[in-house]
């Protein structure tokens, strides 16, 4: 059993089955993906580096954030709220057709889809930033009453994950529930002070979490943002872990200062406005969209990340298959992320420690873009032939390399045989740089019945390949166990 310290919490290993899955589905829904929509502009790391926060508030990419990027005059999305539903339309107006659609929304369907896509885990927004609960919680919204969906759609959604072997993990957004103090984030200095800093809110959120666990025990407990100050998370924590051994939790519970004030209050929102217009001034290693770390979490969730080499704290990339993780009808084509694209990210986040969790979004009526679905079918079918490379594994010595003809190449292990995912097709014959293969005694090609030729010169593999290759993202190939990473003299 844990105690409720922080001694005691941090004590929690990291579940096996976490690290072997490597893939999950982040499902964002709520009432925005009635409107769902979001402007058209690059991701929001890109976007955060060269337009600044400000800017990025206003232009937001993600559908999700629709409630206040509705309420910023003059945004794209403000004027598309009204362009669409009119002046004195409001964000409850999405309530109904919510309600109505999600009451024959199919969850089989909804598993099936991720399960199709590989997935080991599905992640669901039980209460994004916009205060709506997915569940008959029992508590009260202070300004909003009974502000939940009329459907168990945490409870339902669950049963069919599970059915479809898969475990289910909840997000729940504790730093932000706008409604909650009508927050509105217009000023970088917003995204500390729109977190509510009453006593009240926290007994709020700490009830929401609390329910969360009792009712549906999830394998991941997904908090965003932060956590509001003043309350007891070592004791949440060793709840959770107690009822759920095997949970994981994420980093995002940061519980920012107590201390608040209208003084305090102004002078930090001078001071977002002064971070915004020197923005061009800010080193580029502060500009990205990333979580200061909390006492204790078992992983990291930096949001459209990627790194050079292995990181030893384990982490999950977060991202949509598009700009937003929330459907938004108004990307195109080449917002979407390829098959090819998401297979070779994917393969390079679990060679560098990492598990990729991919948002979707399904409609009201829980059916998601086909353009959504499409790069998410390729990495399915890709992982099908290629799966051993993936799940299970472990990163290598070294994380990454390139053939003598240039491909990149990823390595993972697992029971001690080595996989060399090639990101690319490279010429028939090639070298693989960065290794020792002096004691390779097999080699074999993923998917593909037909030997293949190999011999070892200096140390280095040559491969020739098959002159019919299939067409794929990345082609894998297993080394044996006799391969060691090159040391360098």
């Amino acid at each position: 059993m844990y105690e409720p310290t922080w001694d005691s919490v941090g004590t929690h290993p990291l579940p096996g089955w976490y690290d072997d899955a490597k893939l999950g589905i982040f499902l964002h829904w709520g009432l925005y993906s009635v409107p769902g929509w979001a402007p058209q502009v690059p991701d929001i790391q890109q976007l955060l580096k060269q337009e600044g926060p400000g800017q990025m508030l206003r232009d937001n990419p993600y559908a999700e954030w629709y409630l206040n990027t509705s309420r910023l005059e003059g945004s794209a999305t403000w004027q598309h709220q009204r362009d669409t539903y009119g002046p004195d339309a409001t964000y409850d107006d999405f309530v109904a057709p919510f309600d109505a659609g999600t009451s024959a929304a199919d969850m089989d369907a909804i598993a099936a889809a991720c399960k199709d896509a590989g997935a080991r885990y599905v992640v669901l927004t039980t209460k994004h930033h916009e205060g709506f609960c997915l569940w008959p919680t029992a508590l009260e919204h202070p300004r909003k009453g009974r502000y939940h969906a009329r459907r168990d759609l945490v409870g339902d959604l669950r049963q069919a994950v599970l059915d479809a072997g898969m475990r289910m993990g909840l997000y729940y957004s504790g730093g932000y529930d706008w409604p909650y103090n009508d927050a509105l984030l217009s000023n970088p200095a917003d995204a500390t002070l729109a977190v509510p800093a009453t006593h009240d809110y926290v007994e709020y959120a700490t009830g929401h979490v609390r329910e969360l666990i009792s009712r549906y025990e999830p394998s991941v407990l997904w908090n965003d943002v932060c956590w509001p100050a003043g309350g007891d998370l070592p004791a949440l924590f060793a709840e959770y872990y107690n009822a759920v051994p095997d949970g994981v939790i994420n980093d995002r519970w940061l519980e920012p200062t107590q201390h608040r004030g209208a003084v305090s209050d102004s002078l930090a929102r001078l001071g977002g406005l002064l971070v915004q217009r020197f923005w061009s001034h800010v080193p580029a290693t502060a500009k990205s969209l990333t979580f200061p770390a909390t006492h204790h979490f078992d992983i990291r969730t930096p949001e459209y990340a990627t790194f050079d080499e292995v990181q030893q704290q384990k982490w999950e990339s977060t991202r949509g298959v598009g700009h937003s993780f929330g459907a938004n009808r108004n990307e195109r084509p080449e917002d979407i992320v390829t098959a090819t694209e998401l297979v070779r990210s994917f393969v390079d986040i679990v060679a560098k420690n990492g598990n990729l969790l991919i948002g979707i979004g399904p409609d009201e009526h829980g059916r998601f873009p086909d353009e959504q679905l499409a790069p998410l079918r390729g990495l399915g079918e890709w992982l099908q032939v290629n799966g051993e490379a993936l799940y299970g594994t472990r990163p290598w010595e070294i994380a990454e390399a390139t053939t003598t003809e240039g491909t990149p190449v990823r390595f993972t292990q697992r029971d001690g045989e080595v996989y060399a995912t090639l990101l690319d097709l490279p010429e028939r014959e090639f070298g693989i740089r960065g290794i020792d293969a002096a004691q390779v005694n097999d080699v074999r090609v993923l998917g593909v019945d037909q030997p293949i030729t190999w011999r070892v010169d200096n140390g280095m593999l040559h491969v020739t390949l098959p002159e019919r290759m299939p067409v794929a993202p990345a082609h894998v190939l297993a080394l044996g166990r006799g391969v060691r990473a090159q040391r360098s003299e």
